[in-house]
């Protein structure tokens, strides 16, 4: 009993102080891997905010090997890849983030999220749909079926965009009415190009439900029903359009000057477009009004004088000199007119607001922005 009670109170002062050994020793290990670890992260950030790209994810990488748990350095790496165009690294990185199964839920959709932007900036579109999609329910889901919304655009899905648009509105976000009518014309005219003319219809239709006082519906639907030779159906539509929205009556304004005419309006039609015309002038009403009045150039020559006083645009001037004014010499009015075309030529483009793209047609997106709706109805020199 003596025997053992002496192994007693030596062992247990031994057993202490090894304890303490061990934990001064852990304790020590954790304090330098504690400093080792930011040490490399400040390291890459120092580099990368002067711009040295290389370096930083060269010290990044380094920084994950020696804590490969750390999830920041795996998202500040995945971003570095990304906007160095190193698609297939970045999706590596995120895709090992979410192979890991201690991973939080949180940090799980934040590695989805950034996955699918991979494949958006990759240009995989359809492995970009599926990651998107896997964010439904999460709190990314609202940007995510915005980028979907996007990438169906920028695919022509129009379908997919709708339905889309339509939870997106559904789950409280903003209206996106004006976009839906766009989409429903989009069909409307794949329709139409295949011969397809009640499922064109149908597509007006609905873009007009989605919108009532979408431009683009009316334009489109006066159209069609003037092709079909329905002008005064297509007057119809183009007096709601002049209506609701005037500022875009000028794009289908010789159209409509060519249906009154067909459907022995025209003494109206010069009436509207004469009216039209005190509020919103513009070259094209003018032209739209020559048309219906061919006979009767004074009065022509007057309307240009005027727009001329009001809007000194050169298309303009080159219409009026194409009357052959009187004042003018005939033998200088080939190069007047040639200079005045030359001059004009740059001007008469359409430009985007949003990114100023400009085209020689008028859009409804912007090839360049893929915004909808970003031309104005007038050219350059008109605004």
């Amino acid at each position: 009993m003596d025997f053992d009670l002496q192994w007693l109170l030596i062992g247990l002062p031994v057993a202490f102080g090894l304890g303490w050994l061990a934990s001064r020793f852990d304790l020590r290990q954790f304090r330098r891997d504690s400093r080792d670890a930011p040490r490399a992260y400040f390291k890459g950030l120092n580099l990368l905010l002067n711009e040295q790209q290389d370096k930083a994810i060269d010290a990044f990488i380094e920084a994950v090997q020696n804590d490969p748990d750390t999830t920041e350095l795996h998202f500040a790496l995945g971003n570095l890849f990304r906007r160095r165009g190193e698609f297939e690294r970045a999706v590596r990185v995120h895709q090992h983030l979410l192979q890991r199964a201690d991973l939080p839920a949180t940090e799980r959709d934040r590695a989805q999220h950034a996955l699918a932007q991979d494949f958006i900036k990759a240009g995989l579109f359809d492995r970009a749909e599926q990651a998107f999609l896997a964010l439904d329910g999460t709190p990314y889901q609202a940007e995510a079926q915005l980028a979907l919304l996007t990438l169906y655009e920028r695919s022509r899905d129009w379908q997919r965009a709708i339905d889309i648009a339509a939870r997106i509105e559904a789950t409280g976000g903003a209206s996106l009415a004006t976009r839906v009518a766009h989409y429903w014309c989009e069909l409307a005219q794949a329709a139409d190009d295949r011969g397809e003319a009640a499922a064109a219809d149908r597509a007006l239709q609905r873009a007009r439900q989605a919108e009532p006082t979408a431009a683009r519906a009316l334009v489109m639907s006066g159209r069609r029903l003037a092709r079909q030779g329905r002008p005064l159906e297509a007057l119809v539509a183009w007096d709601e359009l002049r209506r609701v929205r005037p500022a875009s009556f000028a794009l289908v304004a010789a159209d409509y000057a060519d249906a009154a005419a067909a459907a022995g309006r025209a003494a109206e039609a010069r009436a509207a477009l004469t009216e039209l015309a005190r509020h919103e002038p513009g070259i094209d009403l003018l032209r739209a009004l020559a048309r219906l009045q061919p006979d009767d150039p004074a009065a022509a020559r007057e309307r240009l004088l005027a727009l001329l006083r009001q809007q000194p645009t050169l298309s303009a001037a080159l219409d009026l000199l194409a009357g052959g004014p009187g004042t003018i010499d005939a033998d200088t009015l080939p190069a007047l007119r040639q200079a005045l075309a030359t001059a004009a030529k740059p001007l008469q483009r359409y430009r985007c607001a949003a990114c100023g793209f400009e085209a020689q047609h008028w859009f409804w997106q912007c090839p360049g922005c893929l915004g909808w709706d970003s031309y104005p109805p007038r050219r350059i020199e008109e605004q």
